[in-house]
């Protein structure tokens, strides 16, 4: 079972581009790779303005439920401003809050896929608000990043 550390994060602010999608498995799964194609494809890191660190974040929000219901995920950077925001992006706020950190290492993206199992098999008292995947400045020479799971 993936260990986990329970940790109070500060809020955040973080642009980026939304895909609305499910874990259904012809959605999510299929989905998702493309959104992150298109991240990278169309460079929307160097365009997002006002970045206050050189990070990626994967956030999944605006659950209808639980993590068998629709959601969205927003591929972007944390920012210092939401003050303008390029058309085709969006904002989200993440509040202040606890969360179960999963430190995910090895090879990408199967160990990521294997610890969102696990985190689906973990009885944490989950607040299906805002979750998020953390990919350092340093994730594509060493391929470890967190998952952070909103927790009540």
């Amino acid at each position: 079972m993936t260990e986990f550390e329970i940790k109070k994060k500060n809020s955040m602010m973080v642009v980026g581009i939304e895909l609305r999608t499910s874990n259904e498995p012809d959605a999510g799964p299929v989905e998702i790779p493309q959104h992150w194609e298109k991240f990278y494809k169309n460079n929307i890191m160097e365009k997002i303005p006002n970045k206050s660190a050189n990070e990626v974040v994967a956030l999944y929000c605006d659950y209808e439920g639980d993590h068998t219901k629709p959601y969205s995920l927003v591929i972007g950077c944390p920012v210092s401003s939401i003050d303008h925001i390029p058309e085709g992006m969006v904002a989200k706020i993440i509040p202040e809050t606890s969360y179960a950190v999963f430190d995910v290492s090895g090879e990408f993206p199967k160990s990521l896929v294997e610890t969102w199992g696990k985190i689906w098999r973990t009885k944490l008292d989950r607040t299906f608000s805002y979750d998020f995947e953390l990919y350092g400045s340093e994730f594509g020479s060493t391929q470890k990043l967190d998952v952070y799971i909103a927790v009540k």
